[in-house]
Parts: structure tokens; C-alpha cells; sequence
């Protein structure tokens, strides 16, 4: 059981990594050295603790991240896309649609379509007395 242990807390060590740097290149290598594993047994690990591949994590955590920044800023796609960590504007659209289901710019515009304004927000969310 220790051992189990201690190899979750160093795949936890390696998802907070990736959580905190989201933005910077990170390659198994790097994330292996973080968790103190080799890296195959770094990518078999990681997929079995959190059932995806190390990849595929940081991947979506760059998306959740360009999600919020396409509803709250009026920052173009393409500098969004450069600033979550993407390197072209091509595989960013691709794995944005692949994990959200539609475009950067469709889901910009859905999102901006169901905005409420804030006087109702303030009046749905003020506590009863």
C-alpha cells in the first residue's frame, strides 16, 4: 500500500506541475524528472492514475484555460491560442473542437450569446433576508 502511495503523490507532484506551467513546453522527459520515474513507466502511471495520457491532460488543461479566456477577454483566437501554450493556431482549433465540440471562435460567440447582465446576477444571487 505504501508504495502505492508514493507513486500516486509523485503522479500528483507531476499534475501540479502541469497545472501551474500549463503555458510552458513541458515533455514527458521533464515531467518524469519531476515525478522521479523513468518515462515509460512516468506515461503508464500517469494514464492509470488519472486516465489520460500525460498529453492529452496538459492538452485539455490549455483548452479550459483558452474556454475562459475566449468568454472574458475580446483577445483575438490566434494570441489566445499562442498564450495557453499552443504553437500553432491550426492544432489549436483542431484539439479545441476535438475536446469542446466546436470551434474557438463558435464557442466565443455562443458563450457571449448567453451572457446575463449583471443586475440580474446580483439580484438572482443577493441572500434573502
Amino acid at each position: 500500500m505504501r508504495g502505492v502511495e508514493e507513486s500516486n503523490r509523485r503522479m500528483l507532484r507531476a499534475r501540479d506541475a502541469m497545472d501551474r506551467a500549463y503555458a510552458r513546453p513541458l515533455d514527458v522527459p521533464a515531467l518524469a524528472r519531476i515525478a522521479h520515474v523513468s518515462q515509460a513507466h512516468f506515461t503508464r502511471t500517469f494514464r492509470a492514475t488519472f486516465g489520460e495520457t500525460p498529453h492529452r491532460y496538459l492538452q485539455r488543461r490549455r483548452v479550459e484555460r483558452a474556454m475562459f479566456l475566449l468568454r472574458e477577454t475580446d483577445r483575438s483566437v490566434t494570441d489566445i491560442c499562442f498564450e495557453v501554450g499552443f504553437g500553432s493556431l491550426g492544432t489549436f482549433s483542431r484539439t479545441f473542437r476535438e475536446i469542446v465540440g466546436r470551434s474557438p471562435r463558435a464557442y466565443r460567440k455562443e458563450a457571449s450569446a448567453v451572457d446575463v447582465p449583471t443586475c440580474f446576477t446580483m439580484a438572482w444571487t443577493r441572500p434573502r433576508s
